[in-house]
């Protein structure tokens, strides 16, 4: 069922001022370069981790199981399936606006965190024939996103907290508190300025945190599996600790490919030398080898088109 927007008119759209004062509705050259130095510098950290031990303990950490790649697959696809999810029903979104939810994810992380928010607003608005007034709906699915994503985070938090205890190193242990912090921090604002903040009825609000933390209940169990299977004999406290250190990692803001961030922040925990870092840096190269091959897709595509 379509949900109509509240405190819009029909072709009202209260973000057309916004993305303009941009300059234009793409990250500026700036941020770009910026998300593109610092992919450069963490695709460092994970290139020594992977080979470290040279193409032949590279092959050795690769794992075997085909399950591993179709779960990582599976993982890839929450958060694309997720939104599509959302904006079929908020807009009837038609299956091929699952293409631009595909390039919404790759931009937020490829290039900088919420750049895939001003593309995809930009790519609804230019349907303003299917989609009237999208600023609302993509601001306030982004900003449920997020809170969801704190709310995750500080559950998982809570259930690492007796096997950390003595797992991690007192300076780091008080770095992670300090980050909850800043995850409660950075939600309290939302929740009091609800009303001025939001645009979509309360309701639908709702329902749209509820499929948020589905979603993110689903890649939770997804990661674990990976990490399993990636690495049987590791432990069910070991896989808590790091799906809470990854979404920790994933509240930091303008940061782009949080994963590889990830990857890198577990070969300074637990070493270069430990199955788990391999793991978890391969799972990493994974994603980004996904994000190249629907890069190159839709490249192809496009330039199909024009012929």
């Amino acid at each position: 069922m379509h949900i109509p927007l509240a405190r819009t008119g029909p072709m009202a759209d209260p973000g057309r001022d916004a993305v303009s004062s941009y300059g234009a509705a793409t990250p500026s050259r700036w941020s770009t370069v910026g998300g593109t130095l610092l992919t450069l510098a963490m695709l460092l950290g994970l290139t020594r981790a992977l080979f470290g031990g040279g193409l032949a303990g590279f092959s050795q950490a690769l794992p075997r199981d085909p399950w591993f790649y179709i779960a990582s697959i599976a993982l890839y696809l929450t958060v694309p399936v997720g939104d599509f999810v959302i904006f079929r029903r908020l807009w009837r979104l038609p299956a091929a606006g699952f293409a631009a939810l595909l390039k919404k994810g790759i931009a937020n992380e490829v290039v900088l965190g919420y750049a895939g928010e001003v593309y995809f607003y930009t790519w609804a608005r230019a349907r303003a024939q299917m989609i009237a007034a999208p600023f609302g709906a993509v601001k306030d699915v982004s900003i449920l996103s997020a809170l969801a994503g704190n709310v995750v985070t500080l559950l998982l938090v809570v259930l690492a907290l007796p096997f950390a205890y003595r797992a991690v190193p007192p300076e780091l242990g008080s770095s992670l508190m300090w980050s909850v912090g800043v995850v409660i921090a950075t939600s309290l604002p939302f929740l009091i300025f609800a009303r001025r903040v939001f645009s979509l009825p309360q309701g639908v609000r709702w329902w749209i945190f509820a499929a948020h933390m589905a979603r993110l209940g689903a890649a939770a169990l997804l990661v674990a599996i990976v990490w399993r299977l990636g690495l049987p004999e590791l432990g069910l406290g070991s896989l808590i600790i790091l799906s809470a250190g990854r979404m920790l990692v994933g509240r930091l803001p303008l940061v782009p490919n949080k994963d590889l961030l990830f990857a890198n922040f577990t070969v300074l925990l637990v070493g270069q030398d430990a199955g788990v870092s391999a793991v978890v840096a391969i799972t990493a190269a994974f994603t980004l080898v996904l994000h190249l091959l629907l890069t190159l897709v839709f490249g192809l595509h496009a330039l199909m088109r024009k012929f």
